[in-house]
């Protein structure tokens, strides 16, 4: 079987996009899997390194005002699926499957328009502008919250199957007790704050987190707190750290990246993090309890929907970045881990989030899509 996949431009597309390939991979060995984003996109470091093909065409988004730069944008959504269509005609797809983001758009928009199966995934709770798009081209929506049907409308209700988002397997194959126990935390802690803004890291949160370190977790040994800074700010977090004297607290850790984040969040009390649509899946699956603090830099504020929708259930707290005022990070993660009826009910809420066969469900229904036009080609 030959499949294009396309979803690019943030780890958020690009990633669930991974595991459905994988998951391909894995269930159908012989299959040809491509990908095909911009050539400016993260999907340039995280594709090839999954040994993934990828090409490239040339579209970009749109900006909230009118600019010369959004004419280009016109331009290009207009003359993507042009160029398109001429990479679908030289590879021959069974099957495309895009994870949102602009670049989606071309490729699926003329594989649609060439009769070839296709299938959108919107792991948002609101859906971004190239799935609003694409959905009356596309055979399948796949959606990971009952919010992006509603907001996608009847008219679209019989090709959309809530599924959930893809995610790596760990996340479904790890308990609590188990690595809490491989990570040295049994019988040393109470409890174990896991907190991150990103694999580039988020100044706003790195400055919460080191404010936190300093006023309560270093006057608490009973506590372990992890925090990764990301790349781009870890030397600058590196030095308050410093700053505030935090260097020999045995119960703090400062890390740049976390490379074991499965096994990490497994064993975590509580997770203080931004909103990704990925992130709050992992989250929902090993029922953590959680401090969101969406990043306001997105998208139509896409993380903060996102959170607001796991925050109305009682399945997490809620915090924006207007809303850090002094102490204010300090008092709601303290309050949650002194309160365990707390704990357990949000727990609790979190999990009914949860879609552990998400790659199972997607996996199957792509197979029902592809097995169309296979048919007609023997």
């Amino acid at each position: 079987m030959r499949v294009l996949v396309t979803g690019g431009g943030t780890g958020g597309h690009v990633n669930p996009a991974i595991a459905i390939a994988n998951n391909i991979r894995d269930n159908q060995p012989g299959s040809e899997i491509a990908f095909v984003g911009t050539s400016h996109g993260i999907e340039n470091k995280l594709v090839p390194k999954e040994g993934y093909k990828l090409y490239h065409v040339e579209v970009q988004g749109f900006k909230r005002k009118l600019t010369p730069y959004n004419i280009k944008s016109a331009w290009l959504a207009f003359t993507s699926p042009m160029k398109a269509k001429k990479l679908i005609r030289e590879f021959k797809p069974d099957l495309v499957v895009g994870t949102g983001g602009y670049v989606s758009w071309p490729l699926l928009k003329a594989a649609a328009g060439m009769g070839i199966p296709t299938a959108v995934h919107e792991s948002n709770a609101i859906p971004g502008v190239a799935v609003k798009m694409l959905a009356r081209y596309v055979d399948r929506i796949y959606v990971n919250f009952d919010a992006t049907a509603a907001a996608l409308g009847e008219e679209y209700a019989h090709k959309i199957q809530k599924v959930g988002n893809p995610i790596k397997p760990q996340f479904t194959a790890l308990s609590y007790e188990t690595e809490r126990e491989r990570l040295g935390i049994t019988g040393k802690y109470k409890h174990f704050l896991l907190s991150y803004g990103g694999s580039m890291g988020a100044e706003k949160v790195n400055d919460e987190m080191l404010a936190f370190m300093r006023d309560y977790t270093s006057k608490h040994p009973e506590l372990l707190h992890v925090h990764a800074t990301g790349a781009i700010e870890h030397e600058a977090a590196t030095a308050k750290f410093r700053e505030y004297g935090l260097e020999g607290c045995e119960n703090i850790r400062l890390l740049e990246y976390i490379y074991d984040m499965p096994q990490q969040m497994a064993a975590a009390d509580m997770v203080v993090c931004r909103a990704g649509a990925m992130t709050l899946s992992e989250l929902a699956i090993l029922k953590k309890c959680s401090l969101l603090i969406p990043s306001p830099h997105v998208t139509d504020n896409h993380q903060y929907k996102n959170a607001k929708v796991l925050y109305d259930a009682g399945a997490a707290l809620l915090l924006q970045e207007s809303e850090l005022t002094e102490g204010k990070v300090t008092e709601a993660i303290a309050g949650l881990l002194a309160d365990k009826e707390k704990q357990a009910k949000m727990s609790e809420n979190i999990s009914s989030f949860a879609l552990p066969d998400a790659n199972r469900s997607i996996y199957f229904d792509l197979m029902e899509l592809a097995k169309k036009n296979l048919e007609k080609k023997s």
